[in-house]
């Protein structure tokens, strides 16, 4: 029997169609603009948006707000739009009615002044542009804009204003100011040098700051002297200088001005109406520590420093007004369009469209056209140069740093035969920089970034070009990256896949790059020779029957009783033991690990406290046993040790204070076989991690309190609202109400927070010794005075180890206090104060510039 089924209602399929009103259509149309030919584009627009009927200013508007705050490459074309909508008036409008154009910005402002209102500076700054054009259209008066701008440069005369505000305020005041400069400057009354005054007072200050977040580094250098980097609002400053003393002839080659093909403006220019920048919004919760510092450190941005990888001739030179122009705008793109990186890499290759003509060199297949002078510059690097400089800037990025690799990874696959060879030139250009002194926290990122990036094309990478290098000596950044970069791509991949795309030098053992066997666990009691084999056997066999915790406990008591005639470190031995069978059993697989650990948690905890069967308060030693056992276990997979902590740390068995303090004592005895008294990179992936709990759970816990005091809050006023309402009813009655004091759970929530707190002081006090002892004591090495002075750095191609691991161990630590700066300025005289004792009296240049590093990230330089 066939079946027909039931015949569908023509009326369904309209109900599942989606129909966008007329308005939501010119809104869409007005975002979409310009996506063939913008100029062309323009009159057309134009005409649609005045037949719409009935005029609809508030759609208008909206597609106008969306299209300048989220497609800053179309602001000059916005500009074009608005005054062409000034030409007429509104269709059935009474006579004298403002036109269409002037209640599109009156509207507009309305959104502007939201979004100042909410400190949404990019939005902000791209409206400020808006309105910089409109100037230059003569649809805004000068001087309002004038006076806007000023407005600007007002927040760096501000009392303690943090550096972020600041340049984010002066940015908006610079950039406007580039734009709308020619119009500026021909009103006699009006000052542009007062603007260029405050940016360059500002500026000055900061000069300090600059020291700590330059990618390349300069130890013995005092002042910020920037090699292979643009500090950015440096960078605004010197493209107005130049603008300035050509009397700002050159922002029409800087920037594009398409209104300018319509009639001047005749009619009374729009007067913006005057603004105070809001002040800082600051949260106060009312927490602080038993010290009486604040409890919510604020957190401090930094100078942000772009590095520059290529010569002023195939990329824009930021400092030049239209290469600051085009470095804002990519800039500006590339953060925008973080949600959706597919079309954020369209966006980019398409962006030559949107400049002037000669700006970049042409594409293949595209039409040729005559280079202009002083530009002709290659998109693809361009568009890498951006997108690293915001990889690698210090301290953090503004994004993630997998958005940035899954950028250029989409711009490959979009246009491999353009953006590959940029690509190629980039990774060329930051390896050689390695040997320059490249910041050590940036080329920690270049080896995530290129194994990762190597990963998604098939690791096709010409190694033989690395092969000479393998002659210097092994702690060199170039050998360090080669070994960092090749460890990552194993784990992205499998070890003889990489082994196999290695040249034969590099497989050598000499070479140090790859191991010949895969690296995987090392269990100490796998040998029968060991004298604990036997030992080992049984517990494995008990764990492996998932035999009961307290059944376990018993064998070890009686385990460590027999041992403790002919073994003088029992104890040690059976934390090792433990730990080392339950790593044993876990190494499966992920999961294994995880049920092997929660299977026993309470034989860890009882181990942690230098106990078996019973618990107890904290024991050092223990702890520093556990750790050494799962360190022996995993010292040839390094990340595994970074992986267990994690774990060890977020069941309460370690602490964060016992993770930071082993990394500095312990790690390279342990896992390097020698104790040194240096840090590289994987002791601070190790310390970041236990640094981020402690910060992380403190963070925690003050949310947890502020929300159970304002569900206290919330119902003492209901209970206040109570009693008011009876005392209208009835005037003699008298509310009995006490005041309710706190709820045992806010209470317990405090005490944690104290808790919490002393631990995160405690894990800082803890760095900030470790590298006391690293750098600052007497007893520390001649080197760490040696590799920060200028003669030593010029001759750092005859450097050995040591002085590469020293250096190495200074770049860590100038990470270390730019990364928690916030912290360190709210806890300085409580943690600073005990370790700056230990730090040696005798005066030198490694003790000065370790006080400087230190006066610099707590705010204390001048």
């Amino acid at each position: 029997m066939s079946y027909h089924g039931r015949r569908r209602h023509p009326r369904e399929d309209y109900a599942r169609e989606t129909y966008e009103t007329p308005e939501e259509k010119l809104r869409k149309t007005i975002i979409n603009f310009g996506e063939v030919d913008p100029v062309q584009e323009l009159p057309r627009l134009a005409d649609q948006i005045f037949n719409h009927a009935p005029p609809n200013v508030p759609a208008v508007t909206e597609g106008f707000r969306i299209g300048v705050t989220e497609q800053p490459y179309k602001i000059p074309y916005y500009a074009a739009l608005l005054r062409l909508l000034h030409d007429r008036p509104v269709t059935d409008a009474a006579p004298g009615s403002p036109s269409l154009g002037r209640q599109v910005l009156e509207d507009f402002w309305k959104g502007f002044q939201a979004f100042l209102d909410k400190q949404a500076w990019r939005e902000t700054r791209l409206c400020v542009q808006f309105f910089a054009h409109l100037t230059v259209a003569r649809v805004i008066s000068v001087q309002s804009l004038y006076e806007l701008l000023k407005s600007f440069t007002a927040v760096l005369d501000e009392f303690g204003v943090s550096h972020g505000r600041a340049s984010k305020a002066g940015l908006c005041a610079a950039e406007g100011l580039m734009i709308a400069g020619p119009v500026i400057k021909q009103d006699v009354s009006l000052d542009v040098t007062e603007i260029l005054s405050a940016l360059q007072t500002y500026i000055e200050s900061t000069k300090d700051a600059k020291t700590l977040v330059q990618p390349v580094l300069r130890l013995f250098v005092d002042t910020a002297v920037l090699e292979h980097a643009e500090e950015w609002l440096d960078c605004a400053l010197a493209a107005l200088q130049t603008l300035n003393g050509s009397d700002f002839s050159q922002t029409a080659d800087s920037y594009p001005q398409p209104y300018t093909a319509s009639p001047p403006w005749s009619e009374e220019p729009y007067n913006l109406p005057g603004v105070l920048v809001p002040p800082e919004v600051i949260e106060l919760d009312g927490l602080t520590t038993e010290s009486g510092e604040d409890a919510q450190p604020k957190k401090e941005e930094w100078p942000q420093c772009y590095v520059r990888l290529f010569e002023n001739d195939v990329t824009p030179d930021p400092t030049t007004p239209v290469g600051f122009a085009i470095r804002s705008s990519l800039v500006d793109t590339v953060d925008i369009f973080e949600v959706n990186r597919k079309d954020c890499a369209r966006l980019l290759l398409e962006f030559p469209k949107w400049t002037l003509s000669g700006t970049f060199k042409p594409r293949p297949g595209a039409p040729p056209q005559s280079p202009v002078e002083g530009k002709d510059w290659q998109l693809e690097s361009t568009l890498l140069e951006t997108i690293l400089g915001g990889t690698f800037m210090l301290p953090e990025s503004s994004y993630k740093s997998i958005y940035y690799i899954a950028l250029i990874t989409e711009l490959c696959k979009s246009s491999p035969q353009t953006v590959g060879p940029a690509v190629g030139k980039s990774i060329r250009r930051l390896y050689a920089l390695l040997a320059d002194g490249l910041d050590v926290e940036v080329a920690h990122r270049f080896a995530e970034w290129f194994a990762v990036h190597m990963s998604n094309f098939g690791f096709q990478w010409v190694w033989k070009e690395w092969v000479p290098d393998l002659v210097l000596v092994s702690q060199h950044p170039k050998r360090t990256f080669m070994r960092r970069a090749v460890e990552f791509e194993i784990r992205l991949a499998y070890h003889d896949r990489i082994l196999r795309i290695l040249p034969e030098p590099m497989r050598e053992a000499d070479a140090q790059v790859i191991t010949a066997e895969a690296p995987g666990p090392e269990y100490d009691y796998d040998d029968p020779t060991n004298p604990h084999h036997e030992s080992a056997q049984a517990l494995l066999t008990l764990i492996r029957g998932r035999a009961k915790p307290e059944d376990v406990m018993t064998h070890l008591e009686t385990l460590r009783n027999g041992m403790m005639e002919t073994v003088s470190n029992a104890d040690t031995v059976v934390r090792s033991l433990v730990v080392q069978s339950l790593l044993h059993i876990g190494s499966r697989s992920f999961s294994h690990f995880l049920n092997a650990i929660e299977r026993y948690l309470p034989l860890l905890r009882n181990l942690a406290a230098g106990q078996i069967s019973t618990g107890g308060t904290s024991n050092a030693e223990a702890r520093t046993d556990l750790m050494n056992g799962v360190a022996a276990f995993w010292k040839n997979s390094r990340h595994m040790i970074l992986i267990v902590f994690d774990k060890l740390m977020q069941y309460q068995i370690v602490d964060p204070t016992d993770v930071v303090a082993w990394t500095f004592a312990h790690y390279t005895e342990v896992v390097d076989g020698k104790l040194k008294a240096t840090f590289n990179a994987y002791q601070w992936d190790l310390l970041k991690a236990a640094l981020d709990k402690a910060n992380g759970r403190v963070m925690f816990q003050r949310r947890k309190v502020a929300a159970l005091r304002k569900e206290a809050d919330d119902k003492a006023a209901k209970v206040i609202a109570g009693e008011s309402a009876t005392m209208e009813v009835d005037s003699e009655a008298r509310p009995d109400v006490i005041p309710a004091g706190e709820s045992p759970q806010l209470t317990s929530a405090i005490k944690a927070f104290t808790v919490l707190t002393r631990e995160q002081k405690s894990a800082l006090a803890r760095t900030l010794g470790g590298f006391v002892e690293c750098l600052a004591v007497e007893s520390a090495s001649e080197k760490v005075g040696e590799v920060i002075t200028e003669h030593a750095w010029h001759n750092r191609a005859n450097w050995e180890d040591e002085d590469w691991e020293t250096w190495e161990t200074w770049g860590w630590y100038r990470h270390w206090s730019r990364t928690y700066s916030p912290y360190l300025r709210n806890y300085m005289n409580t943690i600073g104060t005990v370790a700056f004792a230990k730090v040696s009296s005798k005066p030198g240049p490694a003790v000065e510039l370790f006080r400087k590093t230190w006066n610099i990230a707590t705010g204390q330089e001048a």
